[in-house]
């Protein structure tokens, strides 16, 4: 539990100090790359917490549940980082000229 609670609020701490009032995509995009980051920097704690688990206790952490959950948010990350931003769209031009 002391571990979940940990990868919470080390996820949480990479994103709170960031000034809302400034948003932009970049900058969107720049602070979710590094959750990304943070993601994979986890996965070796987590190979070191489930080989360090005791086999035979009652209650065992699912570390591969906690790992499919962290995929997927990795990917909805990168899939909208990915995205490609949305382009102003086009307009016929206008004729102007409305004599005959």
């Amino acid at each position: 539990m002391r571990f979940t609670q940990v990868l919470i609020f080390g996820l949480f701490g990479t994103v709170l100090p960031i000034p809302f009032a400034l948003a932009d995509a970049d900058g969107e995009r720049e602070v979710l790359a590094r959750i990304s980051h943070e993601i994979k920097v986890i996965e070796p704690l987590m190979k070191q917490a489930a080989s360090q688990a005791n086999p035979d206790a009652r209650v065992r952490f699912k570390y591969d549940w906690l790992r499919q959950d962290l995929d997927q948010i990795q990917r909805g990350i990168q899939e909208h980082i990915n995205t490609p931003r949305a382009e102003p769209r086009t307009f016929p031009p206008l004729r102007g000229d409305y004599r005959r």
